[in-house]
């Protein structure tokens, strides 16, 4: 355990039968797999609904950044609301919301629509994302923790893997709604296990109050950051930055002074590992979570590939990430989380620079090593820290730890797509992407993944920063 850690702060060992054990993995690897699943297949399929719905640039981006949004908003809430009233309790009303708002999806009239069902869908996602990591902390012992994580973020990536596949052939062979119908009977499954194997509840923070006005100045702060980031460079968007960054300023001097906080901020003031393996998150996830979206669009509308043979390359990221998750996992339980994270955070950097070199002749293969060498590094970067951010907090904490490491995942997603969106607005404005704005549209590209390659290199230092957990 690190220096920095607070001796009150060591967690004991948890504590549960190997059925209970089995059935929280179980469903936490379907959990795990559904969302990002998900995720991956609506980048696939962005351009089929905006063809259908006349959508701009901008619209686009909001389709991706609606349930981001909405998810990173609830999730430290529900995380702490998980901690006081039970885990398994919340994952469970998650999943049913995630369910039928992937059913209501496929049926959307409108732009409108689909954006506000697709912010209930990350309403629900908040619960899963708050809780079934936690679950499954609670029930394994510490020296298993490495494992076991490893086995979630490798279905993490497994849904990552087939979404730009299967999401590819949904689209071409039956049109984009059948995307969210897919989603459906994963969805019932995973209640149903629930339900039926996972026996117990956990609540460590039972009886404590819950922060509501922190809540409310968190989430309107958050709300104010990315709708600015998505109005910019017009005065009034970077007025709202600002107004968010002052917020999320306020939520964290609130934080300190209540009695009972959604967020315990010593964790980041006195536990140099909590803090750095967070802010390392935010960083590795502001950088890579766009490429996808970038390069979906680049090779249907640049390369003019069909969006099964545009998923079927994507689908190269997530395949090595689902490949060397456990093996990282395992390599954390053994070796310092901080140098495999940032030997993988490097590698990431690496293979972003690579796509700063696109271009309408780029060959298919160098496009494909490129998210090779981002999924290896992705790989080794996110179960180790993972690890080192669940080992150095309490078990009281771990609905709060989950939530919070969601929430800097999500919130560098948020971030990722932003930049995105304030990119295309620079290059190509409102208007839809089309043949007579390639050339602005593959420079804004190449910004991007710029930034994005910069942005990487600078969360090396970041992960290192984070000091021994051993």
């Amino acid at each position: 355990m690190a220096e920095t850690i607070p001796s009150n702060l060591a967690a004991p060992p948890a504590t549960g039968s190997d059925t209970v054990k089995r059935a929280a993995l179980l469903i936490a690897v379907l959990a795990s797999f559904l969302t990002p699943f998900m995720v991956s297949s609506i980048n696939i399929a962005i351009p089929a609904i905006s063809r259908d719905f006349h959508m701009s640039a901008v619209a686009m981006s909001w389709v991706a950044t609606s349930y981001l949004l909405t998810t990173a908003i609830f999730l430290l809430p529900f995380g702490r609301l998980a901690d006081i009233h039970g885990r398994k309790r919340m994952f469970t009303l998650g999943i049913g919301i995630y369910t039928l708002a992937s059913l209501l999806l496929a049926f959307s009239p409108s732009t409108a629509v689909l954006i506000m069902l697709r912010a209930v869908q990350g309403f629900g996602s908040a619960m899963i994302f708050g809780t079934g990591m936690a679950i499954v902390i609670s029930v394994y012992p510490a020296s298993e923790r490495g494992r076991v994580l490893g086995i979630n973020v490798a279905a993490v990536y497994t849904g990552l893997s087939l979404g730009p596949f299967l999401g590819g052939f949904l689209t071409q062979q039956f049109g984009w709604r059948s995307i969210f119908l897919a989603n459906v009977p994963v969805g019932l499954l995973v209640i149903y296990f629930v339900a039926t194997r996972l026996k117990g509840e956990w609540a460590e923070a039972q009886g404590e109050r819950f922060d509501l006005a922190g809540s409310v100045i968190y989430g309107l702060s958050l709300v104010s950051l990315m709708y600015g980031l998505s109005l910019l460079p017009a005065w009034l968007g970077g007025g709202l930055v600002l107004a968010g960054a002052i917020g999320i300023g306020t939520f964290a001097r609130w934080e300190r002074s209540a009695i009972s906080p959604l967020l315990t901020m010593d964790l980041f003031l006195h536990n140099a590992t909590f803090a750095f393996s967070n802010l390392a998150a935010l960083i590795n996830y502001s950088a890579t979570f766009a490429v996808t979206f970038l390069l979906s669009l680049y090779l249907q509308y640049i390369k003019g590939f069909t969006p099964q043979h545009a998923g079927f390359i994507l689908v190269a990221q997530p395949v090595v990430m689902a490949v060397f998750s456990p093996l990282a996992g395992r390599l954390s339980d053994k070796i310092e989380p901080r140098i495999v994270a940032s030997l993988g955070m490097g590698l990431s950097a690496a293979g972003l620079f690579l796509f700063t070199f696109l271009s309408p002749a780029t060959p298919v293969e160098v496009i494909v090593g490129g998210l090779m060498l981002i999924g290896f590094g992705f790989a080794l970067f996110s179960s180790p820290n993972t690890n080192a951010v669940m080992s150095s907090i309490d078990r009281r904490f771990y609905g709060v730890g989950s939530a919070t490491l969601g929430t800097m995942r999500l919130t560098g997603q948020m971030l990722s797509m932003g930049i995105a969106t304030v990119i295309f607005a620079l290059h190509i404005g409102s208007a839809p992407i089309a043949p007579e704005n390639y050339p602005q549209f593959l420079a804004g590209v190449r910004t991007a993944f710029i930034l994005f390659a910069a942005l990487c290199f600078g969360g090396i230092f970041a992960s290192l920063a984070r000091g021994k957990v051993r």
